[in-house]
């Protein structure tokens, strides 16, 4: 999996780029902590090139918004593919995460 993180102003974006799972999942958790600390918590991941998530995927967003939650935040997610999507439903996750159709709709939800 790769891993992208631009800036957009005060909010990081972070966009990992093939499947997640297991092999992948702490390297995505380890990023996403450096920079949810780096960034006062203003992350979004970028789900867009992200065609399925497996088990251990879910559990490392899952921790990192129970994480992000010890502090008032939330982690946000933008674009994810209908089979994310669906995998979130299904597992009774969705509502863990705040979903956004785009990147700057999930940038905008932090002014």
């Amino acid at each position: 999996m790769k891993l992208s993180e631009h800036k957009h102003g005060a909010v990081t974006v972070i966009k990992p780029e093939g499947p997640l799972v297991e092999e992948h999942a702490q390297t995505l958790k380890t990023n996403l902590l450096s920079a949810m600390n780096s960034s006062l918590g203003r992350v979004v991941i970028d789900m867009s090139a992200v065609p399925f998530v497996d088990s251990k995927g879910l559990e490392s967003l899952v921790d990192l918004t129970e994480e992000m939650a010890k502090s008032g935040q939330a982690l946000k997610l933008c674009a994810p593919s209908k089979t994310v999507r669906e995998v979130l439903e299904l597992t009774a996750l969705v509502s863990m995460f705040d979903h956004f159709d785009d990147v700057n709709s999930a940038v905008r939800s932090f002014l």
